[in-house]
């Protein structure tokens, strides 16, 4: 018998609200911060918010996994601790976290997910991340596919590849930039968001490259039609980014992505579904009417020229028009979408900037805007909130149930009722009650009150019967039965949920046969730079264990003198076209380059060609 993989959808959750919607459009497991310690430092939850969304995710055999992702100081140490109990107790499924100070702490057996703010990018680092019982491991943004399928061949982890929602242009974990130019560190969830500012570029001359630009801002990613490729590369969890986002970009992102799931399922049966229940859609999924800032699918198939966005960091939406005149109080457009009252329209004006306006109203072709726009005719539209499909996400706009089946017995004082689901957990109930022949058939009474499961997360697939003759049960009879049942059902699936467990480390094994003198460590080195972004005591103590003897502290305690603040896979050499290794012509400005902001505070560029990355440090002048 062939084992069917499971593979998870992972959408992301700002708080109740959008980790309910997650679930009721299909998502197979919601991440949620709580109230401190997570990546995103203005997405906090209490306890009490996470058991609500917990209780009713595992009736769908959702996972929740919060972030508790952020580097720790000595003082924070004590708090973490008891809050992942009490996170535990609340009956979270796993901790997703960066800081190894947890691994030295007394945790509850809760099973613990490896960070991309970890720096995960080699099969070594995947390796060391399991072996120290890792459950899951979240890969860097910015690996291909045959270098998420070359971590998969080295370790037998589940890996998690985000597949959609904004980038940073920074290795995750390894960017110091917003600690340096604002005292906001994004390894403790207060990114000041660096690399979505404009910058004029120059050259070692001073000579301008370009001017005004969003150099290091990036599009959106979209792996919608990398999926199947992405599962036989070894991904088991697709997660979609986007802790920040509302509910209406949560439900039509995560619907988008389980439509695509289910499509491929259906053909490759060796993959199935990690949660239960079918949803069923009140709109069309369409995932250019959520935020973005146009689309790449990244590095997944190497260096494309496909993934900045110069212009701007904001939403520019889907292509709705052109401008074919402005006469007066209205524009004219040869549209290729319809428009509606209240959509929210822009256009790059003629010094590249986006530029913005509301529709007040609209006949046929003319658009009568709120506020007329300095806009000129032959200007490309684009519509970056629809208030159509605004509108319809405002409302319930999915259902998710799970399929039941029922079967009616009877013994000799009454009858039994017994209800299977699909997970395959049952009940049986046994009603006491006189018998009496029915003067008309029943079969068909007995089917739809069993069938009435409305406000329940059940729908009924079948009804059978094991009846020996057609007895009478009067309807109000049949219902409260079936409450009864139903209610039972619901208590069953919640003590038979299968929580997950820590599992066992083996890398402390190896690191006792280190000190014994009998192994070599392959993977801590003997010193640790800034990098390792070790903040506290138990974290130092963890690293010691493994081999390492000396341990720079973390950015946020003593910033370096000369430290690199950003390392980017995207590449500004590459982008205007002067790439020596990818054809690039030679480029007519001298090294180094420049990135300056406009308050005067300059960054040197320097390229790393050996692992194709560009590095940025201060420039200490």
């Amino acid at each position: 018998m062939t084992v069917r993989r499971p593979v998870e959808l992972l959408a992301p959750a700002r708080d109740m609200e959008c980790a309910m919607a997650a679930i009721d459009h299909g998502a197979d497991a919601v991440y949620i911060g709580a109230a401190r310690f997570g990546a995103r430092a203005s997405a906090g939850n209490s306890v009490e918010d996470i058991a609500r969304v917990v209780d009713y995710a595992h009736l769908f055999r959702v996972k929740v996994y919060v972030t508790v992702n952020t580097i720790l100081k000595d003082e924070e140490l004590a708090e973490t601790e008891r809050l992942v109990w009490e996170l535990y107790r609340a009956g979270v499924d796993a901790l997703i976290v960066q800081d190894m100070a947890l691994l030295e702490m007394s945790l509850p057996p809760i099973p613990l997910h490896a960070s991309t703010q970890m720096d995960n990018r080699t099969p070594e680092k995947a390796r060391f991340l399991q072996e120290l019982g890792f459950s899951q491991v979240v890969l860097a943004r910015e690996l291909s596919l045959e270098e998420i399928r070359a971590v998969h061949e080295t370790c037998d982890v589940p890996l998690e590849v985000f597949v959609h929602g904004a980038l940073c242009v920074s290795y995750s974990g390894q960017c110091y930039v917003s600690q340096h130019s604002f005292g906001r560190s994004a390894n403790r969830g207060e990114c000041a968001q660096f690399c979505r500012l404009k910058f004029d570029m120059t050259d070692r001359d001073g000579r301008v490259i370009e001017r005004g630009k969003h150099l290091l801002s990036l599009k959106d990613m979209n792996r919608s039609g990398d999926l199947e490729r992405l599962l036989d590369a070894g991904v088991s969890s697709l997660k979609i980014e986007g802790r920040l986002k509302d509910a209406a970009y949560v439900k039509n992102v995560t619907a988008w992505y389980r439509n695509r799931l289910d499509d491929i399922f259906k053909r490759r049966p060796e993959y199935r579904r990690a949660s239960s229940g079918h949803v069923a859609l009140k709109f069309t999924p369409q995932l250019d009417k959520s935020f973005n800032r146009g689309f790449t699918r990244y590095f997944l198939d190497g260096r494309t020229p496909d993934i900045f966005s110069f212009h701007t960091p904001k939403a520019v939406g889907e292509e709705v028009g052109t401008v074919k005149a402005v006469q007066g109080n209205h524009i004219v457009v040869a549209g290729v979408k319809p428009f509606a009252n209240g959509d929210g329209l822009c256009f790059l004006d003629a010094r590249g900037n986006l530029q913005g306006f509301r529709v007040n109203r609209v006949e046929d072709n003319k658009i009568y805007p709120a506020e007329m726009p300095r806009i000129r005719p032959h200007v490309r539209l684009y519509r970056n909130f629809d208030k159509a499909f605004s509108d319809v996400l405002a409302r319930p706009s999915a259902v998710r149930k799970i399929a039941v089946w029922w079967t009616v017995g009877e013994f000799r004082g009454g009858f039994r009722l017994d209800l299977r689901d699909e997970d395959e957990v049952a009940v049986s109930v046994a009603f006491p009650y006189p018998k009496e022949q029915a003067r008309s058939g029943q079969a068909e009474n007995v089917r739809a009150q069993l069938s009435k499961l409305g406000n329940t997360p059940f729908e009924a697939a079948g009804v059978g019967s094991l009846l020996t003759g057609d007895w009478f049960v009067p309807s109000s009879a049949w219902a409260e039965w079936r409450r009864t049942v139903v209610e039972r059902l619901l208590s069953a699936r919640r003590m038979n949920y299968p929580r997950p467990v820590r599992l066992l480390p083996t890398a402390y094994t190896r690191a006792e046969e280190v000190r014994r003198g009998r192994a070599s460590m392959s993977f801590v080195p003997r010193e640790l730079t800034y990098l390792a972004n070790v903040m506290n005591r138990e974290a130092a103590n963890f690293y010691h264990s493994q081999g390492a003897v000396r341990i720079e502290p973390a950015f946020e305690q003593r910033e370096p003198a000369g430290a690199a603040l950003m390392f980017c896979r995207h590449c500004l050499r590459y982008s205007m076209g002067w790439c020596p290794r990818h054809g690039g012509t030679e480029s007519p400005f001298k090294e180094p380059y420049y990135l300056s902001l406009p308050d005067g505070r300059r960054f040197r560029l320097a390229f790393d060609c050996k692992h194709c990355q560009m590095i940025v440090y201060a420039d200490e002048k």
